[in-house]
Parts: structure tokens; sequence; C-alpha cells
């Protein structure tokens, strides 16, 4: 697991949107604009059981989060899926971010929608500014 430094912590605890790039099944991407947060070294975001990302990741469990504050500013972490929280806990995940990017509890639950909590382990986490340099080769 690689450390989230301060610089990339101040982003994730901001109420900015990543997005999230999972791996279809067919090997072609997908990628979701999504809330996320962080408790100490452990990304996480929320979303309904059954959406692609969920599917994707319990076929799959890389993922890849990515923001930029600017196109010369820019984080990606590329992880793995750690742990899926069903139940009252992702519920109550949920509202977490809801109060961190609405500043109140999400109202918009689908009648008979369940919800998972994906927690990330952080595998290689880069904070890019300014023009990245060529690859060798």
């Amino acid at each position: 697991m690689q450390e989230i430094t301060e610089d990339v912590r101040e982003r994730l605890t901001a109420a900015a949107v990543w997005f999230v790039a999972t791996t279809s099944p067919d090997g072609s991407p997908h990628v979701s604009p999504m809330w996320v947060g962080v408790d100490g070294d452990t990304p996480w975001f929320n979303t309904s059981v059954g959406r692609v990302k969920e599917r994707n990741l319990r076929h799959d469990p890389r993922v890849c989060l990515s923001h930029h504050a600017d196109p010369f500013d820019r984080v990606q972490i590329h992880a793995r899926v750690a742990h899926f929280v069903e139940g009252a806990q992702a519920e109550r995940d949920l509202d977490r971010l809801a109060h961190k990017y609405l500043g109140t509890p999400f109202a918009w639950l689908v009648p008979g929608e369940e919800r998972v909590t994906v927690l990330l382990e952080p595998l290689r986490v880069r904070h890019i500014v300014g023009v990245e340099p060529l690859g060798r080769g």
C-alpha cells in the first residue's frame, strides 16, 4: 500500500469530483464522475449495488481515480479494492459524502436501492504538476 501524501489528501478531503475508472469484463474501460472520501490512507466511494462500476470491481478489483485542478495539476491514484461494505454502514457512508458535497443528508435513494461502499488500497499515487516527461523507449 502506498501512503497518501498531504497534498493528495487535501484533494481527497475537498468536495471535488473525481473520475473513477474500472475495467469491464470485455477489457473496455468504464469511467464515472464520483464523490470520493478518504479515511487515513484509504480512499473510498459509494455506489449502488448492481451499477456497472460495482460489477466491474467484483470481476477485476483494479481501479484508477483521477482528479485535476487544471490540466497541468492532476492526481492519479491506482488502487485495488480492499473491501466492499454493504448494508446500514454503506447508507451512513453515502450520507457522509452527501454532507461533504451538499451539506445535507442524501435524500434521493430509490425504493429498494442497496448501497455499497468501496474501500481502496492505493498502489501508486501520482501528483503531476506541469508537463509530464515522456517515458524512455
